[in-house]
C-alpha cells in the first residue's frame, strides 16, 4: 500500500471538531507540514489555544481515524499548535507595568473600593499612567464608581493573541468582572471559577505600559488574594480601615496576611477612612463617629506609614453614586486629601523600590 496526503485528508474529512461541528478539513485545522515516509505520517493539528479541552480527544480520534479508513498499519504522530500565543506565565503577565498595587482592608464596609477609585485618578492627576483592575469578583463596584456600568469591553487581536481591551475613563484603563456579569444576578462561582476569571483579567488583557496597576482586592482573605499573589509580583500592598477596633482588629489580620513569610509582599502603609465626619455647612469641624486616629496608632504600632487620613463627608458617596469620584475636584477639601494621600503612595513606592528587592511571585507547595 501507498500512503498519499488526500488518503490521509479523507480520513480526516471524518472526524468533527466539537466545538463547531465542522469536519478537520473544512475547519482549517490540518497544518500545511504533513510528512510521509513508506507507511509513517506526521503532521499538526491547529487549535485556537493552547488550553483547548477538546484537544486530546479530537488528536486520538483522528489517529483512530487512519488507522480505520486507511491502514492499522500506518505509523502515526500528530502534535498539536495553537493560533494563539499562550497565556504569558506567572510572573510575566504585566510586563508594562512599572508598579503593581494591591488595595486591601481586613473586612467589608471600610471604603476600600472608593479609597482605590480616588487613589487611581488623583495618581492620574499627577501625571501618572494609571490602571485599575476591580478584583472584587463578588461585588465589583468600579462600573458605578466610574459610570461605565453599560461598558462591554472588547476583545483585540495584539502581538498574536486575543487581548481584552479596557475600558478607558478619567484617563484610567479600567476592567471589573463587573462588565462581564449581570449586575441584576448574584455571582455564584466556586473558587476556582473566580481565580480564572482574575487571571484572564490580569493575563488576557491589552493594560499595556503604565506606571502604576492598583488592584481592588475582596475584603478579607480568599482564594482572590492567594490567585493574586500566585500570578503577580506586587510592589506593594495598602490596607484600608476606618477607626473603628472592630475594623482594626481585621486589618491587623490583612496586614499579617501580605506580611507572613510564605508571601513576603511589602505594606506600602495604611490609609484611615472615615477618620471624622465633617458637615458641609461646618467645613472646620471634625467629630470622630468612629473613633479617634485608631489607624494612626496602628500604623505606628504595626510599624508602617500612615499615608492618609479620608474625611467622612456627604460628598464622598454622592459622587461615586454618581460616577465621578471627588478626586476628580482637587479645589475641594476631600480632592486635596486624596491629592496628598496619592503623593505619600507615590513617595512611599518609591523608597520601597530604592531600599528593597523586587517582589517574586509566591509558590506554593503542597
Amino acid at each position: 500500500m501507498t500512503l498519499y496526503p488526500n488518503l490521509i485528508k479523507d480520513a480526516l474529512k471524518t472526524v468533527r471538531y466539537p466545538g463547531s461541528g465542522k469536519d478537520l478539513i473544512e475547519a482549517g485545522m490540518l497544518a500545511d507540514n504533513m510528512r510521509i515516509d513508506g507507511m509513517s505520517v506526521s503532521f499538526s493539528l491547529v487549535f485556537e489555544k493552547s488550553t483547548d479541552p477538546f484537544m486530546r480527544s479530537v488528536v486520538k480520534a483522528a489517529e483512530t481515524a487512519i488507522h480505520t479508513y486507511v491502514s492499522p498499519e500506518v505509523k502515526v504522530e500528530i502534535k498539536t499548535e495553537s493560533r494563539q500565543a499562550p497565556r504569558p506565565e506567572a510572573g510575566g503577565m504585566l510586563p508594562g507595568v512599572k508598579n503593581i498595587i494591591a488595595i486591601s482592608s481586613g473586612k467589608g464596609g471600610v471604603g476600600k473600593s472608593t479609597i482605590a477609585a480616588n487613589l487611581a485618578i488623583a495618581l492620574t492627576k499627577l501625571g501618572f499612567k494609571v490602571g485599575l483592575l476591580d478584583a472584587d469578583i463578588f461585588g465589583p463596584s468600579m462600573p458605578k464608581m466610574f459610570h461605565v456600568e453599560d461598558a462591554r469591553p472588547y476583545a483585540e487581536h495584539i502581538d498574536g493573541r486575543d487581548l481584552i481591551v479596557p475600558i478607558e475613563k478619567y484617563g484610567i484603563k479600567l476592567l471589573s468582572i463587573g462588565f462581564f456579569v449581570d449586575p441584576d444576578q448574584a455571582t455564584l462561582w466556586r473558587g476556582g471559577m473566580a481565580s480564572n476569571a482574575l487571571k484572564q483579567l490580569l493575563g488576557d488583557a491589552a493594560w499595556g505600559d503604565l506606571d502604576y496597576f492598583l488592584i481592588d482586592l475582596p475584603p478579607g482573605t480568599s482564594d482572590i488574594h492567594l490567585t493574586t499573589v500566585q500570578n503577580i509580583a506586587l510592589t506593594g500592598a495598602i490596607v484600608v480601615s476606618t477607626p473603628q477596633q472592630v475594623a482594626l482588629a481585621d486589618a491587623r489580620k490583612g496586614i499579617n496576611m501580605f506580611t507572613n513569610e510564605q508571601v513576603n509582599v511589602p505594606i506600602l502603609g495604611l490609609v484611615e477612612n472615615m477618620a471624622w465626619f465633617t458637615p458641609a455647612e461646618l467645613p472646620e469641624n471634625k467629630y470622630y463617629i468612629f473613633g479617634r486616629e485608631g489607624v494612626k496608632k496602628l500604623a505606628e504600632e504595626m510599624n508602617v506609614p500612615l499615608l492618609g487620613q479620608i474625611p467622612l463627608v456627604q460628598s464622598i458617596c454622592e459622587s461615586g453614586d454618581a460616577g465621578e469620584p471627588v478626586a476628580l475636584d482637587s479645589n475641594t477639601m476631600t480632592g486635596q486629601a486624596f491629592l496628598q494621600f496619592a503623593t505619600a503612595v507615590v513617595r512611599q513606592v518609591d523608597k520601597r523600590n530604592l531600599e528593597m528587592p523586587p517582589t517574586h511571585v509566591v509558590e506554593m507547595h503542597r
